[in-house]
């Protein structure tokens, strides 16, 4: 049986900027709705992706901004920042993982600039939105085989 990854919930303090912020960056804006009792859902989606993000009141328990290493793939680690940039986003400096592997925590183990090999898994960026939900950027050039 497939399984897919259809949506991510991520806590929000502020619906509204919350939406302004991924619509900014971009997103299409798949759904608003609200109920008459204050419940309300936004759905966005990343260029490209089949996967979702959902937001909104009444969504989700989590405290807003804890969400962290939410991943984004780009073949294009460099134009993906100067996009995001473009588009109001505060991004980090592209990095790549000192030993080589995947991002630590945090900013833990990051070293300046893009994988030195400029090999495919290899180097990252990084951004939050308003409420600090943290998102990674990885370049994937070409895919391992088998996925």
């Amino acid at each position: 049986m497939d399984m897919k990854l259809e949506v991510v919930v991520i806590p929000v303090s502020d619906v509204d900027k919350s939406k302004a912020f991924y619509v900014e960056l971009g997103w299409r804006l798949d759904a608003d709705f609200a109920t008459e009792k204050g419940f309300r859902v936004v759905q966005v989606t990343p260029p490209g992706s089949d996967a979702s993000v959902i937001f909104g009141d009444g969504v989700s328990n989590g405290e807003p901004g804890s969400l962290q290493g939410l991943q984004l793939v780009v073949k294009d680690i460099e134009a993906a920042r100067e996009e995001l940039v473009a588009k109001g986003a505060d991004v980090s400096e592209i990095w790549h993982d000192a030993d080589g592997v995947f991002h630590h925590a945090g900013d833990a183990n990051r070293a300046a600039g893009p994988d030195p090999e400029r090999r495919s898994y290899g180097s990252w960026l990084s951004f939050s939105d308003p409420d600090g939900n943290g998102w990674v950027v990885q370049e994937v050039v070409t895919r391992l085989p088998g996925r």
